[in-house]
């Protein structure tokens, strides 16, 4: 089973933060290193606070958006998270689905200024989602999960940890495909040929 299949498991215990105190899921932790050497455990909020005030962004605003369900191709729901990232020199928004409290399927993400209004980078990001998940690449067919007519595949790459990372595990329409299963679709295409692109998580694909 790889890091991201839960099925029943419990949400992750919360965690304090080490600067306002306040109890979050540990996927909403950053861990904070100061120049002594020393680390403390930061919930999102305070790490931009404390990034905000080293880069002299006096009129950063941390804004916390609340969860939006949208629908895929196939017309299922799914329900996507936010979370607001400033490292100095701009400011990252990642949406992300939640499966057994840790995240999981479908996950996006837009990079901006650390001036950009922040709910203008929340409808670019929403937009992106919305393009993304018009779209299928994998069809369930007799024969199992086959490549659709269009033979474009977008995914993400994660570790499988059945394999200790020796291999890797897809992500394709927020689903996770094994490299087994991966290289069974493969096989409808044999004798053909292919181009692979590796892309940054910001970027369109």
């Amino acid at each position: 089973m790889s890091k991201q299949q839960h099925p029943g498991k419990a949400p992750e215990p919360t965690i304090p933060c080490d600067d306002c105190g306040q109890l979050v899921p540990s996927y909403d932790m950053v861990n904070y290193g100061a120049r002594d050497g020393t680390f403390r455990r930061l919930c999102h909020r305070c790490f931009n606070a404390e990034v905000a005030a080293l880069g002299g962004l006096e009129d950063f605003e941390d804004a916390q958006f609340e969860p939006v369900v949208l629908t895929d191709a196939r017309g299922a729901p799914h329900e996507f998270h936010f979370r607001t990232h400033l490292f100095g020199a701009g400011v990252s928004l990642d949406a992300f689905e939640l499966q057994g409290g840790v995240p999981a399927g479908y996950r996006f993400q837009v990079i901006g200024e650390p001036t950009e209004d922040l709910l203008a980078l929340l409808g670019q990001l929403i937009a992106k989602m919305r393009r993304a998940l018009a779209l299928q690449h994998i069809e369930d067919t007799s024969l199992g999960p086959q490549i659709a007519d269009h033979q474009t595949v977008r995914g993400r790459i994660e570790w499988d940890e059945a394999y200790e990372s020796r291999v890797p595990i897809l992500v394709i329409d927020g689903r996770e495909i094994t490299w087994e299963e991966f290289g069974r679709m493969l096989m409808t295409f044999e004798g053909w040929q292919f181009k692979l692109e590796i892309r940054d998580p910001s970027e369109e694909v």
